[in-house]
C-alpha cells in the first residue's frame, strides 16, 4: 500500500526511518527477546532508553544544566493547570491570547489565580500576533505565558517578549525541534510530543530546577513537578513506547537532519515555497499577516466553501490527506511538521496549481 502525504495538525505523521526502525525492533529490541512495549519501566534496557532520550533531547536542544527535563503524560493541556498550581506565589500571571490553546491555558489558569490578559488578536481570528506593551505586564507576576506557535490559526511569535525576571512559560506543542531556541529564555517550556517529537500520549516539560518545589499541600501529587524531578520521570508508569520513539525521532533528527539548524534550513525552505505559490495564486489566498506566518502550519482559503469541500475531497483523492482547516477558521490547513519531506510540499503544489487551472 502506498503511503499518503499526511498534513494533519496532530498526530503528524513520523519520518519514515523512524517507522522502520521501530517495526524492525517491534519484537525484539536490542537482543532483549522483547519489545519495547512490554518492557519493565525498571529494567536496565529501558533505563537506557529513557536516560539516552533525555540525553538526545539535552543536546539537540542545548538545555542547560540548571534545567529538568520531565517525561510527562495528559498532553499539554494538563500543564494548562500545572504550571499554575506549581508556579503561583502571588497569585498572579500575564496572558498572550493568540488563539484557541492560549484561551484554554488561561481559562484553566483563572481557576488557580488572578490571570491577566496583556494583549488578545481575537478581534481578527487570530490571523496576526499582537504588539505587546511592557506597560501592561505584570513585574509581580508569577510568571509570563505564550503559546509559541498557533496550530489552528498557523501564526507564530517572532520575537520573545523581555519579561524581565518574570519566568517566561511557553507552549511549544506545534514548533518543538523545528529550529534553535535558546531555552534559557523560558521558565517552563511544555509540549505535547504528537507533531514534532513523536506519538500521542507523551508530554515534555522542560523546567528551570528553581522553579520546582514552590506547590503547596492541596496540589494533587502527580500535579507536583517536584513529584516527577525527584523520581526521574519514574514516579509512576511513564508511557514507554512513545519516549523510544521520541528517542528514534531525536536520533533521526541527529544523524540525518543535521540537527535544529539543518531542520529549520529544510522547514524555512517548505515553507517559503508553500508561502509564495499562496503569494502567486488567483485562487488560494493565505489567512495570517505575512510578519506572523508559522512554518509548521498553513491556513489558506479559496473564498468559496464549496470549493474548498471540492478541494479537500479530491486532494484526499490524490493523496494528500488531513487538509481540512479547523472549524474555527475553515478553508484548508496544511501542517508541514519536520517529516514532511520537501517533496510532500513539491507535489502538494503541484496538485494545487493543476486544481487552479481547472477551478480558477
Amino acid at each position: 500500500m502506498a503511503r499518503v502525504y499526511n498534513f494533519s495538525a496532530g498526530p503528524s505523521m513520523l519520518p519514515e526511518a523512524v517507522l522502520r526502525r521501530a517495526a524492525d525492533e517491534m519484537l525484539d529490541y536490542g537482543g532483549s527477546g522483547q519489545s519495547v512495549m512490554e518492557m519493565s519501566h525498571r529494567s536496565k534496557e529501558y533505563g537506557e532508553i529513557i536516560g539516552g532520550c533525555e540525553a538526545l533531547l539535552r543536546s539537540t536542544m542545548g538545555i542547560p544544566d540548571n534545567y529538568k527535563v520531565l517525561f510527562l503524560q495528559g498532553g499539554a493541556s494538563s500543564q494548562f493547570a500545572m504550571v499554575p498550581l506549581n508556579l503561583r506565589k502571588g497569585g498572579k500571571a500575564d496572558f498572550v491570547l493568540t488563539g484557541q490553546w492560549a484561551k484554554k491555558a488561561h481559562s484553566e489558569a483563572k481557576k488557580f489565580l488572578c490571570a491577566n490578559v496583556v494583549a488578545d488578536s481575537s478581534d481578527k481570528t487570530f490571523s496576526y500576533i499582537p504588539k505587546l506593551d511592557p506597560q501592561k505586564f505584570d513585574p509581580d507576576a508569577d510568571y509570563f505565558h505564550i503559546c509559541y506557535n498557533n496550530t489552528i490559526y498557523g501564526t507564530r511569535f517572532h520575537a520573545l517578549p523581555d519579561t524581565g525576571k518574570v519566568p517566561l512559560v511557553a507552549d511549544m506543542s506545534s514548533c518543538i525541534l523545528s529550529e534553535p531556541v535558546d531555552v534559557s529564555r523560558f521558565g517552563v517550556i511544555y509540549a505535547g510530543a504528537q507533531k514534532n517529537m513523536g506519538p500521542a500520549g507523551l508530554t515534555v516539560v522542560i523546567i528551570r530546577e528553581d522553579l520546582i518545589g514552590n506547590a503547596d499541600e492541596s496540589v494533587p501529587t502527580m500535579f507536583n513537578y517536584k513529584t516527577h524531578a525527584d523520581n526521574d520521570s519514574m514516579y509512576n508508569t511513564p508511557p514507554t513506547y512513545a519516549i523510544y520513539i521520541c528517542k528514534l525521532v531525536l536520533e533521526w533528527l541527529r544523524d540525518e537532519m543535521g540537527g535544529l539548524s539543518g531542520m529549520k534550513a529544510q522547514n524555512e525552505r517548505k515553507a517559503g515555497m508553500f508561502y509564495d505559490y499562496l503569494d502567486s495564486s488567483a485562487l488560494f489566498k493565505g489567512t495570517v499577516d505575512k510578519a506572523d506566518r508559522s512554518l509548521m502550519n498553513i491556513p489558506f482559503v479559496t473564498g468559496d466553501e464549496e470549493l474548498d469541500k471540492k478541494f479537500v475531497k479530491e486532494a484526499a483523492a490524490a493523496g494528500f490527506v488531513n487538509l481540512k482547516g479547523h472549524r474555527s477558521v475553515g478553508g484548508m490547513r496544511a501542517s508541514i511538521y519536520n517529516a514532511m519531506p520537501v517533496e510532500g510540499v513539491i507535489k502538494l503544489i503541484e496538485f494545487m496549481k493543476e486544481f487552479e487551472r481547472q477551478n480558477g
